[in-house]
């Protein structure tokens, strides 16, 4: 098989239109609330709430998912529900109701992702080396959506936010009708594997932890980055382009990505891309105002997301048996971004008011901890085969 045999631009349609809307809510959401004279508690509160439906979501749809075993539908029901209850946001808001639209949309629209991923690996089946080659269409979305709305939000008004996420939201829908059933089924193969063996492996625990400290060092990160920039006097259209540097760091990186796992193998990468991370977040906290600095720290994004997730994605292939993909997938997804993310976002609301460069160096610290999870758990044998199964 190889990639010509894939629907490639359908995939990687729902992929580019995905992180569209990352790249509206995660970069511009706090400005948003900000505009609506929200507190950096409450900020952080809805930023929490978001990853917090990761938690619950993933491991829901996943279950039902490898149950039913009607994956696309899952798909396109919570891409169409996410959109209908995010549209409530056009009307109403107040903390409670932005709450209320955040848990609901978030865990229709956490639905989507990690059983997309599935859907794509079964489509790459035998050439999962190649998923980089998709999934970057989702960081080109992010860029021209980060970019885009950096100008749209300086020349016109941040009002338009929730506008132009409900649009993606519905272009996600539709690109998810786009796309068919692969031809290979996870379910058809190792009936009898379970989650419960997986999570046996000491290997597969740390993995898991080292997940969650790594997205909760993304929390200011991902919570704060455009207010910290914004108050330091940066524009919109500088902090858009910032953000979209990152995502190119990141486009490069996946195009390479197959190539580098085959040469150093999952633990290896992911140990240096951890302390990366580590040195990121020191910049970011240090030199705010030194715009070569930040520069650097945004092409850093390239190892601490790019290339994290790449590793993360193959290595839940490696582990988990056909039968509980979904699942080991969902689960990822709900450590990681879910709870991960949704500690590293309330930590740094409480603590940003206070000291940003504190909350920065509690992030390099929680990367360092990671870090230190896949160097004593992570290694020898309970890899399986450190180079790309071809």
């Amino acid at each position: 098989m190889s990639l010509k045999d894939v629907p490639y631009w359908r995939l990687s349609s729902f992929y580019f239109f995905y992180f569209a809307v990352v790249g509206t809510v995660v970069p511009f959401l706090g400005l948003y609330l900000q505009s609506l004279d929200f507190s950096p508690q409450q900020i952080g509160v809805v930023s929490a709430i978001m990853m917090l439906t990761r938690v619950v979501a993933p491991n829901v749809w996943g279950w039902l998912s490898d149950y039913t075993g009607r994956r696309l539908s899952v798909i396109r029901y919570g891409a169409f529900l996410a959109s209908l209850f995010f549209a409530v946001l056009l009307w109403r808001q107040s903390f409670h109701w932005v709450a209320f639209v955040v848990i609901s949309y978030s865990f229709f629209w956490n639905a989507v992702l990690a059983q997309f991923e599935v859907i794509t690996l079964a489509h790459l089946h035998g050439i999962s080396h190649f998923y980089s080659r998709i999934r970057l269409w989702g960081s080109v979305g992010f860029i021209v959506a980060v970019v885009a709305l950096g100008y749209l939000f300086d020349g016109v008004s941040i009002s338009l936010f929730p506008w132009v996420a409900l649009l993606l939201l519905i272009l996600i829908w539709c690109s998810s009708l786009t796309v068919g059933e692969a031809s290979h089924r996870w379910s058809d193969e190792h009936q009898q594997g379970r989650l419960s063996e997986s999570l046996k492996s000491r290997a597969v625990l740390c993995f898991l932890a080292a997940a969650f400290f790594l997205q909760l060092s993304h929390g200011s990160y991902y919570t704060f980055y455009s207010v910290y920039l914004e108050s330091l006097g940066y524009s919109r259209q500088v902090i858009g382009l910032l953000w979209a540097l990152g995502v190119i760091a990141e486009v490069v990186i996946f195009w390479f990505m197959h190539r580098l796992v085959k040469h150093f193998g999952l633990r290896h990468l992911l140990l240096f891309t951890l302390a990366v991370t580590v040195l990121r977040w020191w910049l970011i906290g240090c030199y705010p105002q030194q715009v070569s600095v930040m520069i650097f720290a945004q092409l850093l994004h390239a190892f601490s997301f790019g290339c994290a997730h790449s590793v993360s994605i193959e290595f839940i292939l490696r582990h988990f048996s056909g039968a509980s993909q979904g699942q080991g997938q969902a689960l990822y997804s709900a450590v990681s971004f879910g709870a991960g993310g949704a500690a590293g976002a309330l930590i740094s609301g409480w603590v940003w008011a206070a000291s940003p460069v504190l909350s920065f160096a509690l992030s390099a610290l929680a990367a360092a901890i990671a870090m230190g999870l896949v160097w004593w758990g992570v290694r020898g044998q309970e890899v399986q085969d450190e180079r790309l199964i071809q």
